[in-house]
């Protein structure tokens, strides 16, 4: 990503826009980016509001508050401090969809873009205060977590708003590497349980409810329980999805998703749809109606009620007011019965993986009747279910199978890469 890129995506969309939202995470090469960015909009006419260093579930909610017509994100998200990228959206919060993408890519691609004449480029104004607005908002939308103690670890990312949240609501709250700062020297961006060894440390130490964690920009949500063990991704969106659900509704989950979330949510009387991996897939869906909520493992969660982008804050907020109004964490994630669910999983490497991919799904469509295809390829049996997937950064080609016990795994699991194995001797 460079700045002659983020200068012509700014006047791809400047060109269909009367305002755009710029934020940016904390990334040593966002100011140079959001400038540039901020140049290519204006030079189409249209007018920027610069959020500075903010999360991306800010700069989404704030195109609908500012009555813009569209944001840019300057973020990598969970990537590297190396990294950066522009991820845009939409007023209504949510991300551009493959539709929407492909008019950007086509603008670049044929430099399809009117610059503005010199006396009516567009102007650029500073709101500072989005960030304040974010945390007025949340505190608004719950109840006194005053019985609630916290440690947060911001891995020194943009996840303040979700510390001032809860601070205002009356909770304890203690963080752990609060500075921003671009370079992650804490930890790696990315929160996950190898990552989150200070947190896991800290909350027992500290002896305080709950431990939670951002990345770096804040649009995912990981926690620790009270014992300092880290909690499963599926079991995280088993919690949000069982306390979202009534009778009738549905949830959101792509195609990896354990199946003890499908069976939490039809033991409430819901149901679950599943999408392409993505939290842009997941928004999609959870935009139709009767959807209540729709998340990710990797700490996505997505309540549409709220906002269709991925909110972070809001994610941490709503952990923090289970735990005041429920069971220690621990208990919580006891009760879903997850550990009665066995997950095999294998990496096969391929040296054409589409070709490897189109075989094994012939094979898998003449095994099994009922066949999945939204993304890889995906079986559920009645014993548990299977997928396989292309990698889409390596010659390889993934397998996951789930069962609700053992024995049944192993079985799926060897049925599978049977299957797989076959397809690489034959290419």
């Amino acid at each position: 990503m460079t700045a002659e890129l983020a200068l012509r995506i700014g006047r791809a969309v400047g060109c269909d826009a009367c305002t755009v939202v710029v934020g940016q995470d904390a990334r040593l090469s966002g100011d140079v980016l959001a400038d540039a960015v901020s140049a290519g909009v204006r030079e189409c006419g249209a007018n920027v509001v610069r959020l500075g260093v903010a999360s991306t579930p800010t700069v989404a909610r704030a195109v609908g508050w500012a009555g813009a017509d569209a944001g840019i994100g300057i973020t990598a998200s969970h990537n590297p401090a190396s990294d950066n990228g522009l991820k845009l959206w939409t007023p209504s919060g949510r991300a551009f969809d493959k539709a929407q993408t492909r008019d950007i890519v086509h603008r670049l691609n044929r430099d399809e873009v009117s610059l503005a004449p010199w006396d009516e480029l567009g102007e650029e104004r500073e709101w500072p205060d989005a960030a304040a607005r974010h945390v007025n908002h949340l505190v608004s939308s719950f109840d006194d977590l005053d019985d609630v103690s916290v440690a947060f670890d911001l891995g020194n990312g943009t996840g303040r708003v979700s510390v001032d949240a809860l601070y205002e609501l009356g909770a304890t709250v203690n963080t752990i590497d609060g500075q921003q700062d671009g370079r992650f020297p804490a930890r790696k961006s990315e929160p996950n349980a190898e990552t989150l060894t200070a947190l896991r440390r800290t909350v027992p130490a500290l002896d305080v409810d709950v431990g939670l964690a951002h990345d770096g920009d804040a649009d995912r949500l990981v926690a620790v329980d009270e014992t300092g063990a880290y909690v499963a991704g599926d079991a995280l969106l088993a919690l949000f999805a069982r306390d979202a659900v009534s009778p009738g509704d549905a949830v959101a989950v792509p195609v990896d998703t354990s199946l003890l979330v499908q069976d939490v949510v039809e033991s409430a009387g819901g149901r679950v749809t599943y999408t392409p991996v993505g939290d842009v897939h997941v928004a999609e869906a959870v935009a139709e109606p009767g959807y209540v909520f729709g998340g990710e493992p990797s700490g996505a969660w997505i309540w549409p009620d709220e906002t269709l982008a991925p909110d972070g804050h809001y994610a941490a907020l709503k952990l923090a007011d289970l735990v005041a109004r429920g069971e220690p964490l621990s208990e919580q994630v006891a009760d879903l019965g997850g550990a009665a669910y066995a997950t095999r999983r294998a990496s096969l490497s391929f040296d054409d993986k589409h070709q490897a991919m189109d075989r094994i799904a012939r094979d898998i469509h003449a095994t099994y009747d009922e066949v999945d295809t939204i993304d890889g390829i995906r079986v559920d049996t009645d014993d548990g279910w299977f997928l396989v997937r292309a990698s889409g950064t390596e010659p390889l080609v993934r397998i996951t199978a789930e069962a609700r016990d053992e024995a049944d795994a192993d079985r799926l699991f060897e049925d599978v890469r049977s299957l797989v194995e076959g397809a690489r001797v034959v290419a």
